[in-house]
């Protein structure tokens, strides 16, 4: 995958998101985690890049060609980092935007019901401007919108970016809560404990490559996961980081 003429974001890379689980994918800034998720959701053309080799499947299926819109409507939802909800609108609005494929007004309204059953904080929001919301409540608006195309694969790209630590662990409860209605989630995150926590399997990738993969438990206890990520703040030094990629691909 390239971004541009030459700027080669991912190669060499595969991975596979089990039915019905969570799955992690981690790394550090570059490492080409959100380009992944772009072109599974049919985002990356929108982003500059395009897909130069292999496929994106959904049972089996290839969908790399097909719209954002048509990947949506086939069940593959991306809520992309940074919240992005609509500040100028109520909370319901922006609910309502994310049914946009749901051709029934019985089912938006079904559905919309559904998800503020599952985020009681929304429900008692609901005509409040989303931009008055706190990060926390923006990145549940965020989840949610997504979930009202009723999805079967969601894909979340650092839902718990810049959130303080009490908001981080509601936002994990949150997609526990989404995997045990059957949806399977994918996601990216630098918070590498909170994520393989509630995963069960994970990645690791560096410099557009799947270095290290497993399932979540033996990843967590993995020296170069715990050296890189699980260390105090998770900050690297640059010798760190050298050390890190050498380790890795020869263990990959």
């Amino acid at each position: 995958m390239r971004y541009g003429a030459g700027v080669e974001a991912l190669r060499d890379a595969t991975l596979s998101l089990a039915e019905g689980r969570v799955t992690a994918i981690i790394g550090g800034n570059g490492a080409g985690k959100s380009t992944m998720l772009r072109a599974a959701s049919g985002l990356l053309g929108f982003h500059g890049g395009t897909i130069t080799d292999g496929d994106v499947l959904l049972g089996g299926d290839p969908i790399s060609k097909l719209s954002a819109a048509k990947i949506v409507e086939l069940g593959v939802v991306h809520v992309p980092e940074g919240r992005r909800v609509f500040g100028d609108l109520t909370v319901i609005d922006n609910l309502r935007a994310g049914a946009a494929t749901v051709k029934s007004g019985r089912k938006r309204d079904q559905k919309l019901a559904e998800v503020l059953e599952l985020f009681p904080i929304l429900a008692e929001r609901r005509n409040q401007r989303a931009g008055l919301l706190s990060g926390g409540q923006q990145q549940m608006l965020a989840i949610s919108r997504g979930m009202m195309s009723s999805p079967k694969v969601i894909l979340l790209d650092e839902p718990t970016l810049g959130l303080a630590p009490q908001t981080v662990e509601q936002v994990a409860s949150v997609i526990t809560q989404i995997n045990a209605l059957g949806i399977t989630v994918g996601v990216v995150e630098q918070n590498a404990a909170m994520a393989l926590r509630i995963s069960d399997y994970g990645y690791v990738i560096e410099q557009g490559h799947v270095v290290l993969e497993d399932e979540a438990a033996p990843l967590r206890d993995s020296p170069d996961v715990q050296k890189l990520f699980l260390g105090g703040d998770a900050v690297e030094t640059e010798s760190e980081a050298h050390e890190y990629k050498t380790l890795s691909r020869w263990s990959a």
